[in-house]
């Protein structure tokens, strides 16, 4: 797993997919092809405000890492891009239902993905 650490990258993984789940979101997108690494993915964490003070961002970025550790190899696709968002039930949801949310999550992008994107209705 490789981390996203430019903004251009957070910014395309919010306008693709997006799944919100009880104690995180998901978003996600293909990894750009003059980017993609064969069966590697990357991932990004971000904490905004509304979910506390620095020290509870930080705690809810470190309690995603380890959600993330333990759920994209397993599930996560290669050739992709994921932003976990915390939510403020990061902080006081218990580490096994955070897991179960990140694995709802990823099931239901990879759905949408395989979708295509939407047509226009008109």
């Amino acid at each position: 797993m490789d981390h996203l650490k430019i903004r251009a990258d957070f910014l395309r993984a919010a306008a693709g997919c997006r799944q919100r789940g009880t104690s995180l979101t998901l978003e996600a997108c293909p990894t750009p092809p003059e980017l993609t690494l064969a069966s590697h993915l990357r991932v990004g964490f971000t904490a905004s405000r509304k979910v506390g003070n620095a020290v509870a961002r930080n705690l809810a970025k470190r309690r995603m890492r380890a959600a993330a550790a333990s759920v994209l190899p397993l599930y996560g696709k290669g050739g992709h891009d994921y932003v976990l968002v915390a939510r403020p039930d990061t902080l006081n949801r218990p580490f096994a239902g955070l897991v179960e949310d990140l694995t709802a999550a990823l099931g239901a992008i990879h759905t949408k993905l395989s979708r295509g994107p939407a047509k226009d209705a008109r």
